[in-house]
Parts: C-alpha cells; structure tokens; sequence
C-alpha cells in the first residue's frame, strides 16, 4: 500500500489497508487518510462491537459488496485486533478495485 492509495492488487486478489472505527453509529467507506508514517489507509466505520470478530466480520462485508464480490470472498488477513487492518478481497481485480473506488466519497 503506497502513494496509489491504500489498495494493492496481488494477481487477481485486492489487498486494502483500513483504519477502523468501530461502535461508529453506521455501516461506511468515509474515504482515505494519511497516517503519520506515510501509510495511505482506507477509513472505515461499523456499527458493530469489537468483540468476538464482530467488527472485523463487518468491516469484510462492508468492503465486499462495496467491491462487488461475495462475503465469503473478503477477509481480515492482518491486524484483527488492530484498528488498522488488511483486508483480502479474493478475485475482486480491477473490476472490484474500480467498484471501490466509486464508493469513495
């Protein structure tokens, strides 16, 4: 994840770097920031609870039907107990990466 923003594609799975709020009130993409060690994230906000996985569940739904692939397809890979975290997208490519970046206000 670099200055291109906090997507990677890794042959045809997308990688995003999110930063999470959980507890948020409401299930949405607010948008990129910039971490103070240069690292572009993904803002993230879920209603649910950090506990059990329940945020993290979210956070992966949320990002899948924002990139148009099933849940099944999206998972927390890095930082599960972290509010930044990364999060996989199976065969999501460029279609999927595209479709993001349409939900990005």
């Amino acid at each position: 994840m670099d200055d291109a923003g906090p997507w990677r594609l890794d042959g045809e799975d997308l990688r995003v770097l999110v930063r999470v709020t959980p507890r948020g009130g409401r299930d949405a993409i607010e948008g990129c920031d910039r971490l103070a060690d240069g690292r572009t994230v993904l803002k993230v906000r879920v209603r649910a609870v950090p506990e059990d996985g329940a945020a993290n569940r979210a956070v992966a739904g949320l990002l899948a039907g924002a990139a148009g692939v099933a849940r099944a397809k999206a998972e927390v890979v890095s930082g599960a107990t972290a509010r930044i975290k990364t999060v996989r997208l199976t065969g999501a490519g460029e279609a999927g990466l595209a479709a993001l970046r349409r939900q990005l206000p």
